[in-house]
């Protein structure tokens, strides 16, 4: 297990909920920091302290098992953070990172290798036909599930997407909901 947790992953670990952790937290009984984007963390062993403290069992260490790895691909920071924010906070812990541009992109999913790809195709920098072809036809990326952003697409173009190896498209502004029961569905846990 990491040594740096979430507060859903705080809130497993001492089998209370998440706004228990949070408001622990709040009131200084739990040291814990933000992250740039105003997420909490809690390192594992300023938990464990806590729950010494305070009686509480410390679950033996579960063996880990794999959590899903997601790419988000957005210029957009707001989106960006949106959606990296509503998938770190979903029951599943998937584990979260993202690329601003083309370049990064590609570093990423060879170096990450997540199990799908969140993918605005409107960037400057990015061909989102090439991007998904790219994918697909790579040995080690092939099984990659890639979601399509895009602001101006039509039926035809999603078809194109499609055709590409995209496997959902989606229009923005995003239908967050739609998003995450889709990113579930994709990676076989719904």
């Amino acid at each position: 297990m990491d040594d740096t947790l979430t507060v859903f992953k705080a809130s497993k670990h001492c089998n209370v909920s998440s706004k228990t952790i949070i408001n622990w937290i709040d009131a200084g009984h739990i040291k814990a920091y933000k992250t740039v984007g105003g997420h909490r963390r809690i390192k594992k062993a300023d938990l464990e302290e806590f729950m010494k403290r305070q009686g509480i069992p410390i679950p033996e260490e579960e063996e880990t098992e794999t959590k899903k790895r997601i790419l988000v691909v957005d210029d957009d920071p707001i989106i960006v953070e949106t959606i990296v924010q509503a998938l770190e906070e979903d029951e599943f812990d998937y584990e979260v990172i993202s690329a601003s541009d083309g370049f990064e992109a590609g570093l990423q999913v060879n170096h990450f290798m997540p199990h799908l790809l969140i993918l605005d195709i409107m960037m400057p920098d990015i061909k989102g036909y090439e991007v998904c072809k790219t994918i697909k036809s790579n040995e080690d990326t092939k099984d990659t599930k890639i979601i399509v952003l895009s602001a101006y697409l039509d039926e035809e173009k999603f078809k194109q997407m499609k055709e590409h190896g995209a496997d959902v498209c989606f229009s923005k502004p995003l239908p967050l909901p739609q998003l995450k029961e889709e990113v579930a569905r994709l990676l076989g846990l719904r």
